[in-house]
């Protein structure tokens, strides 16, 4: 049986550290056919990764590259460079295995990625269909170039168009995560990631999640989402679990299924979620998650302005927006908020305006995250409204990073803004002082320990800036 090493070249732990299910569920679809590792990033940045191939030897190597970079203009951690010294140049000391590129990091810049990394074949877009037919081909001696998002390396590098498939998820089989890696570094801060669907029908003008994923929801089955997580808790004991959907709550109706049947099967741990839509939320939305255990939730609103959440291409208003922090401030179902200054007609009224969304309607023990500046990818709409405002021109490299800033404003006036605003509010977190100090750290996870708080470990953090720990 021939031998396929799976990396992930992902070593970014904050705010937590996220888990491969891409990969994961790759060697899940893989294992019948092929003597499988998958080596984890998290675990050693790549430390080990020389010494992993030489005893293991594959025939096949495929790389995951999940992140470009962290998307914080003020404090950028740039993750290409570090995957090739880390990563991509112990692989090429290897030469035996032909070297394949995947991830969604990858699939926004394919073209870029595959030069700077010398790679020998590439895959854009959902790999579960097309990377066992790559590897098929390719033990065969037959024609890759016909494979649906296939790359070739080379001078002459070919690639046949990704279609995202039209047909439900019903046929993969589980991710089964703690079975491809080793679980230890996510079960402190981490999570069991799971995912319920993909596709994603809104319009926010900066987001490649459509690119990637379609616009059409594709759904996994209800049942199976909820005996997947029966299963892991019976390999794993107590773990939670992260649904790590674009939005959790879309269409409507969606998420209210899975809490009932996680409610019906009586399984008992702790849930959260990213993006919660204000669009759909509801008493009933939120009074089934907590009965179904979750702990924590995300809700990306990006702005409170209404002329922001219009230009920004966002499918709920401001009432929608205010009645989920009013449904989440009665419950006390703990939230992180996200805002982003500085999007297309941004000025300081529309910023004043999310300031005052913030402090009426947001409870005081959530933690609101700010973040300046858009980063802009291609394909985007939001790409070609930096074009024709000179921000950017078709020339320019976007791998590494640019951001979207406002003309009205600029990155300098929207930091003072913000730098003014989170002085009186220690649960006001600019993007650049997201990740906590280990010092900071440590004095929370002593704080926990000593007083057995079950809390989210955003809301240990408040306390300690409540009481004059800022950093």
């Amino acid at each position: 049986m021939k031998k396929l090493l799976l990396v992930n070249a992902s070593t970014e732990k904050y705010p937590y550290p996220v888990p491969p299910i891409g990969l994961c569920l790759l060697a899940s679809i893989l294992r019948k056919n092929f003597h499988i590792r998958l080596f984890d990033g998290i675990a050693d940045e790549g430390k080990d990764l020389s010494r992993e191939v030489a005893a293991f030897m594959p025939d096949y190597i495929g790389v995951s590259i999940r992140n470009i970079d962290d998307m914080v203009i003020g404090k950028l951690n740039y993750y290409v460079d570090q995957i090739f010294r880390d990563f991509i140049l112990p692989l090429r000391n290897y030469p035996a295995a032909p070297l394949i590129l995947g991830g969604s990091g990858f699939s926004i810049f394919p073209d870029e990625l595959m030069t700077r990394f010398e790679a020998d074949f590439g895959i854009v877009g959902e790999a579960e269909q097309s990377f066992p037919r790559l590897l098929e081909n390719l033990e065969n001696g037959l024609d890759v170039t016909t494979i649906p998002g296939v790359l070739t390396g080379g001078i002459e590098r070919s690639r046949n168009a990704f279609t995202v498939p039209d047909s439900d998820l019903d046929n993969l089989p589980f991710s089964e995560i703690d079975r491809h890696i080793d679980f230890l570094p996510y079960r402190t801060r981490g999570v069991y990631s799971i995912q319920t669907k993909r596709g994603c029908n809104h319009k926010c003008i900066y987001c490649t999640y459509p690119m990637i994923e379609g616009r059409q929801y594709r759904f996994r089955n209800v049942k199976d989402i909820a005996e997947e997580i029966s299963q892991a808790l019976q390999r794993m004991g107590e773990v939670a679990f992260e649904f790590v959907d674009s939005t959790f709550n879309d269409p409507p109706g969606w998420a209210e299924s899975i809490c009932r049947e996680i409610i019906r099967r009586k399984i008992k741990t702790k849930f959260r979620t990213m993006g919660i839509n204000p669009a759909h939320t509801s008493s009933e939305l939120f009074r089934l998650m907590i009965n179904a255990g979750f702990s924590q939730i995300d809700c990306t609103p990006d702005s409170a302005s209404q002329k922001m959440l219009v230009n920004l291409g966002k499918n709920f208003t401001i009432e929608q927006l205010k009645n989920t922090a009013s449904l989440l401030r009665d419950t006390d179902l703990p939230a992180m908020w996200f805002f982003t200054f500085g999007g297309p007609g941004e000025t300081e009224k529309t910023m004043e305006e999310t300031f005052g969304f913030v402090d009426e309607w947001i409870n005081k023990n959530d933690m609101v995250h700010m973040t300046t500046g858009l980063r802009i990818y291609p394909g985007t709409p939001l790409y070609n409204i930096a074009l024709q405002e000179k921000q950017v021109r078709k020339e320019d490299p976007l791998l590494e990073p640019r951001f979207y800033i406002s003309g009205a404003l600029g990155k300098e006036k929207i930091d003072r803004i913000i730098s003014g605003a989170v002085k009186s509010r220690p649960n006001w977190i600019p993007a650049e002082e997201s990740s906590p100090s280990e010092e900071m750290l440590t004095e929370a996870l002593r704080l926990r320990r000593e007083e057995q708080l079950t809390e989210p470990m955003f809301r240990t953090l408040i306390r300690l800036r409540n009481q004059g720990f800022n950093r």
